[in-house]
């Protein structure tokens, strides 16, 4: 059996399948989204290892023994700021969060050359314009930090203690070069970025690690198995859709807003 995981923007969920496809078991667990401030969007990360933990074994229940791997998705856009171990430094800041507004001029001012090449519209949201607003708004522990992390590759961190990200995510980041499937490090240099602390990129059917131990006993799991690196939630759907070929259109409207809670 294999066991998909998904970090979504108010709840993880889960899915167990048998190798032909049949569902065997799924279940959701959800979690605030913070916003202490208008326009901001924010989650605690602990809160989705806690929600990771109860979506897996509702979902999984008497059939541990018999899942063979797990893979990920989850949303897309944000940032993780986590010490090596994978500690959080900080509530992580997510893909609705438009904070960063205002350094989007720095996006702009870059070379058109260099521009093309991040294949993307210049949004508040995005990885790059918010590690900039941590950079002038939060210098400590912009500074502090060991990795920059995606959703749910902070997520398969925790599971694994291996520290990777692939492409659909990386893609989404305005730090990715989309012709050279790499990092983007002209760009990064051209903001004056970190780049010491960008994870590797490794491919999406890719094992990036197994269950440790400690994360064999939160989720109820066999120790040593396979995790995939997996895929960014919007790609994922469209994979699953079977919408990689043209002439169809995947449209996703987040539900998400009408949970919104007020809090600091």
């Amino acid at each position: 059996m294999l066991l998909g995981i998904d970090l979504g923007t108010g709840s993880a969920k889960a899915l167990l399948l048998a190798t032909d496809g049949t569902v065997i078991g799924e279940a959701s667990s959800s979690y605030a989204v913070h916003a202490p401030h208008p326009g901001w969007a924010e989650s605690e990360p602990g809160d989705w290892w806690s929600a990771v933990a109860v979506a897996v074994r509702k979902t999984v229940g008497n059939h541990a023994d018999r899942v063979q791997a797990i893979a990920l998705s989850g949303q897309m856009h944000g940032v993780v700021l986590a010490s090596e171990s994978g500690q959080p430094l900080r509530r992580a800041i997510l893909w609705a969060d438009t904070r960063s507004s205002a350094t989007l001029n720095t996006y702009h001012s870059l070379d058109a050359t260099i521009l093309k090449r991040l294949g993307n519209p210049i949004t508040a949201g995005m990885a790059g314009p918010t590690l900039l607003w941590l950079r002038e708004h939060e210098p400590t522990v912009y500074t502090e930090a060991r990795w920059t992390l995606q959703p749910k590759d902070w997520l398969r961190l925790r599971l694994t203690r291996e520290v990777a990200t692939e492409p659909s995510d990386a893609s989404g980041t305005l730090l990715y070069d989309v012709v050279s499937d790499n990092w983007a490090r002209e760009a990064i240099r051209a903001l004056n970025l970190r780049c010491d602390w960008l994870p590797k990129i490794i491919p999406s059917s890719a094992i990036a690690g197994y269950l440790t131990a400690v994360a064999s006993e939160h989720l109820g799991l066999r120790v040593g198995l396979r995790v995939i690196a997996g895929a960014a939630d919007t790609a994922a759907a469209a994979l699953g859709n079977g919408l990689l070929e043209p002439g169809l259109v995947q449209l996703t409207i987040p539900p998400f807003f009408l949970r919104y809670r007020e809090s600091d």
